[in-house]
């Protein structure tokens, strides 16, 4: 089955419900399961678990049919989702607009043209969906 990543924040800001849903109906549109990612950083004293993350999200959007909530540690988030997405063989990434601007840092880091997009396509072979506020 097709699979669609969401990474997200906890708790949820209106930014993480707006990904959210856009990926929710990705996943209903591509009839594929919907892996919603957080990552508890390293250097943060805060960690949050898999049931949390999952409360959340069930409490905004009730049950989520075919989702799984995936909770992972590491350095930087980009780096995280990117792995975590590859792992798991994903067809498409939804990120929030506001997270397309991170990314883009992180891949002019790494390369000289800072198309995200493109960037993201190459490494994963997937889908890479933006959601922002507001989106329908």
């Amino acid at each position: 089955m097709a699979l669609v990543l969401v990474p997200v924040r906890y708790p949820l800001s209106e930014h993480s419900r707006a990904t959210l849903s856009k990926a929710i109906r990705e996943a209903e549109a591509r009839d594929a399961d919907l892996s919603v990612l957080h990552v508890n950083l390293y250097q943060s004293s805060e960690r949050v678990r898999r049931s949390d993350l999952k409360r959340a999200v069930e409490s905004a959007f009730g049950h989520v049919p075919n989702a799984r909530y995936v909770v992972r540690s590491g350095l930087l988030v980009e780096e995280t989702i990117l792995e975590e997405a590859a792992s798991q063989a994903a067809d498409a990434v939804v990120i929030g607009r506001k997270q397309v601007s991170r990314w883009r840092s992180m891949v002019r880091r790494l390369v000289d043209d800072p198309d995200v997009e493109r960037f993201l396509r190459d490494e994963l072979d997937c889908d890479v969906v933006t959601a922002s506020v507001g989106d329908s």
